[in-house]
């Protein structure tokens, strides 16, 4: 499992080889969880917006499942939470 910097490092590198978005911003929310059942388990939680040409056409709900699909095992040993903004270019947040 990483940790801080090495995790969002990890996402973005998943992220961009699975989807080459315009745009991924990632931020680590963790330390505002301390004490959650999740913060125990070692796992973060993170906000994740991207904006990737892959998204075009695509409801929301399938737009979140191609993140979760890119990043896989992450969610298992590394990500707890993850709050996802997922747009197409030209779209707003």
């Amino acid at each position: 499992m990483c940790q801080g910097a090495d995790r969002v490092a990890r996402i973005r590198e998943t992220v961009t080889l699975a989807l080459t978005p315009e745009v991924i911003e990632i931020t680590d929310d963790s330390h505002l969880h301390a004490g959650h059942a999740g913060a125990r388990s070692g796992k973060g939680h993170f906000t994740l917006r991207v904006v990737a040409d892959a998204f075009t056409g695509l409801s929301l709900i399938d737009r979140h499942r191609m993140i979760y699909a890119a990043l896989g095992d992450l969610m298992q040993s590394d990500i707890h939470a993850l709050s996802i903004i997922a747009r197409a270019p030209g779209e707003r947040d």
